[in-house]
């Protein structure tokens, strides 16, 4: 269910609803009001999104809402409705591009999308402090939180577990509503731990609470668990960092690193505006770098460079050229990611024909076809047999 690592390393249209139609602020290029989705209250993204937000208030007096959803499903709906403009996603974009996973129903599909920009960022799995789990090789039978809907949480988390060989069925699986909730279950002892950033609120209070917080390890030189991990999370690499909660300045721990939050759109969206957006993130920067300790990673030096989810959005990339952070190999990439995304949308439109004359014929045969139940299979197996997987 993933790109091929090799694209992963090369770098080494519809209306818009009336909530858009406010017009432009004076001077800055920026609608006057945007809606922007992002993790729930307390996440990582939700402050990220939160001290952008404000800065560009102050500067632009640009009006932004947040709207918050603990799942993928619910961050990427307002946007493919056109009732938010931008997205600050995580690995939901990734599947719905590939229209896998939640997304591989036939009210999704695969979707068009692009970044704007996509800052690095840790992440991992922590337990309290002294756990036996705390080295990655020892995942055995642990209690690891998981979220309906959300299969950015659930396919990474099942990666990290792929590290020792591991699958669902070698652990205890604790399914929750949404992300949040999971900081409760994990302080009354319900689970062991679950997929975080290391500078979300969340984290800081699970940090201060009485048993404290351990980063499991993922040991960067274990070339065998870490290819299992990219073999279902292309997305990471290994990361060593200090800095983050739970976190002793000068003793790295060994966790991962990928993309979140994404700021993201759909590809239709006007350049002229991506372009203004970019821009704008880039000339605000000073107002909302020092939020949370992530945050100097949206400089576009860092959140303007390939590789991600997706595909850039080509107002971002015009930007990103005048500012010369845009190279050769990004493009490269880039037009790679596109033709990548145009090939998932093609096979899905003839899995879509091929499915429907195979339909049409068990009908006749008197065969009732359950499209929920068997769609989701047709397309994964027709997935690999053309070399999507």
């Amino acid at each position: 269910m993933s790109l091929s690592k090799n694209m992963w390393r090369l770098a080494g249209g519809v209306a818009t609803a009336a909530l858009f139609a406010s017009g432009v602020a004076q001077g800055a290029g920026l609608p006057k009001t945007m809606i922007w989705t992002s993790y729930d209250f307390g996440s990582a993204g939700f402050a990220q999104a939160s001290g952008v937000a404000n800065a560009f208030k102050k500067q632009y007096g640009t009006r932004i809402r947040i709207v918050p959803s603990g799942t993928g499903i619910g961050r990427m709906l307002p946007v493919t409705q056109r009732k938010a403009h931008y997205g600050f996603l995580a690995t939901e974009t990734y599947f719905a591009s590939e229209g896998t996973y939640d997304f591989a129903v036939t009210q999704w599909g695969p979707q068009n999308l692009r970044i704007v920009l996509a800052p690095p960022t840790t992440t991992g799995l922590t337990v309290p402090k002294g756990s036996k789990f705390a080295d990655g090789h020892n995942l055995k039978g642990i209690r690891l939180g998981y979220v309906k809907g959300n299969p950015s949480v659930n396919v990474k988390t099942d990666a990290l577990l792929a590290y020792a060989g591991l699958k669902r069925s070698d652990i205890t699986p604790v399914w929750f509503g949404g992300y949040g909730v999971m900081k409760g279950a994990r302080l009354s002892g319900k689970i062991d731990g679950f997929l975080m950033s290391p500078f979300s609120g969340i984290t800081r209070e699970l940090e201060a609470s009485p048993a404290g917080i351990e980063w499991i390890q993922f040991d960067p030189a274990d070339k065998a668990g870490w290819d299992r991990i990219q073999e279902i999370a292309p997305m990471y690499a290994p990361a060593s960092t200090d800095v983050g909660a739970g976190m002793v300045s000068g003793k790295p721990v060994n966790i991962a690193v990928f993309r979140y939050p994404m700021m993201v759109t759909y590809a239709d969206r006007s350049e002229a505006e991506v372009y203004e957006i970019t821009k704008a993130m880039d000339e605000a920067f000073d107002g909302y770098k020092n939020v949370n300790a992530t945050m100097p990673n949206w400089a576009i030096s860092k959140s303007g460079k390939t590789p991600a989810d997706v595909a850039w959005h080509p107002g971002s990339v015009k930007y990103l050229k005048e500012k010369g952070v845009w190279t050769a190999a990004d493009e490269a990439w880039n037009v790679a990611r596109i033709a990548r995304q145009d090939k998932v949308q093609e096979e899905w439109d003839n899995a879509t024909d091929a499915f429907n004359e195979w339909r049409a014929a068990e009908k006749k045969k008197k065969n009732k076809i359950k499209v929920s139940e068997a769609w989701p299979k047709y397309w994964a197996d027709h997935r690999k047999k053309v070399g999507l997987d």
